[in-house]
């Protein structure tokens, strides 16, 4: 490995560690968040619990200087079990990203008016505001925020994620009027247009459908948030966006916050984005096991197949030594990953991989291991290595 190598910091202050092992580049981690404030432009951000999935990690993010000047701001979770964990452990202002029936920790969320108060649920359904006041009692309040779908539909065509099925203002303000009657407090609005976030600049079709898509959700908005403040009054929070979409949300003045996660870690399926600076953060570790054949070289497990559409683009990609491959035919595998291009490994010698999905790669590691740009390495668990599971 050459010291021109972005790996080869992790490389040397993992030596002495057996592999299979996770290890994040701290000095890309900062500089990913700062080009994340850079890119917001003042619009506070967001971070998205769900793709970064260690607390040591988000307290990185939270507790620096970006922090204080107002660039960060509040945590996305995915789970309300794990928003209560978080607000257990000193975390404020945790916007579910998603509705939860999980009837226990809303429970748990009504007998606490601390975090009453930190933790805002996600509400698409009047039948989800049944089961929220089954479970949280007359007596309390819950913060809701309003999932506005944010996909593009060009006739039959369906571009997006299928989130919520509140679509128009009409639908919006209705639902945030029932709310209100119901004794919940509507603070805020999101909309998260995936077909932005999510798709890479691949090629001239892509731009223009994102072209597309933000003209329609700017303009949708506007409506869905005027209809919804002549229900319930001002709002807290007008959430928008992902990683891959910050300066499309950001256009709009009325959003007042845009969430990101995955640019921190930047994994394999943000490469094809031309607004993101190449600065892979996160990276695991494999050891060679053997030699089945002239120039191939298997290593031990490696099958971390990320969530979504299956196909190529999910795959783990081996980054170190240059030329190694996949085998078309088997893939990353459960317990073994053959590998092309292997002519110079030797058994025990490690393959350096990235992973397609940012926070996903947690769930396999118990520990990450953190190199500073100095070389000196700390542990500190996942999610995971806390005995933590959120689904």
């Amino acid at each position: 490995m050459t010291e021109t190598s972005p790996i080869s910091g992790l490389h040397a202050a993992t030596a002495e560690l057996d592999p299979p092992l996770a290890a994040l580049d701290l000095a890309a981690l900062r500089a990913n968040a700062v080009d994340l404030v850079r890119r917001a432009r003042g619009v506070p951000v967001r971070v998205a619990s769900k793709s970064v999935r260690c607390r040591a990690v988000l307290q990185e993010v939270l507790g620096s200087d970006l922090t204080k000047s107002g660039g960060f701001a509040g945590i996305m979770g995915y789970s309300l079990a794990e928003a209560l964990w978080l607000a257990g452990l000193g975390a404020r202002d945790i916007l579910l990203g998603y509705p939860t029936t999980d009837r226990g920790s809303l429970a748990k969320l009504a007998a606490d008016p601390v975090l009453l108060d930190a933790i805002t649920l996600m509400i698409d359904d009047v039948d989800q505001l049944d089961l929220i006041r089954a479970a949280v009692g007359e007596k309390v309040s819950p913060r809701v925020c309003i999932d506005v779908d944010a996909s593009l539909r060009i006739g039959p065509l369906h571009l997006g994620v299928r989130r919520s099925p509140i679509r128009t203002p009409e639908q919006a303000g209705r639902l945030a009027g029932t709310a209100r009657r119901r004794g919940f407090r509507v603070v805020g609005v999101m909309t998260y247009e995936a077909q932005i976030a999510g798709l890479p600049d691949t090629n001239p079709a892509v731009r223009l459908v994102k072209k597309a898509s933000a003209f329609d959700i700017g303009r949708r908005r506007r409506q869905v948030l005027d209809a919804v403040r002549n229900e319930v009054g001002e709002l807290e929070i007008v959430n928008s966006g992902g990683t891959g979409s910050i300066e499309v949300s950001i256009s709009d003045s009325n959003v007042t916050e845009v969430t990101a996660g995955s640019g921190l870690y930047l994994p394999t399926l943000f490469d094809g984005y031309r607004n993101l600076a190449p600065r892979p953060a996160m990276y695991f570790a494999m050891p060679v096991l053997r030699h089945p054949a002239a120039g191939i070289a298997t290593v031990f497990s490696g099958g971390y197949i990320a969530s979504g559409p299956t196909g190529a683009s999910r795959v783990p990609k081996p980054v170190w030594p240059k030329g190694l491959s996949l085998i078309g035919t088997e893939g990353a595998g459960e317990v073994q990953t053959p590998l092309t291009g292997a002519e110079g490994l030797a058994i025990g010698d490690r393959v350096w991989f990235r992973h397609a999905k940012a926070g996903e790669l947690c769930e396999r590691f118990n520990q990450v291991n953190l190199v500073d740009a100095d070389g000196t390495r700390i542990e500190v668990p996942t999610y995971r290595g806390e005995g933590q599971n959120f689904g």
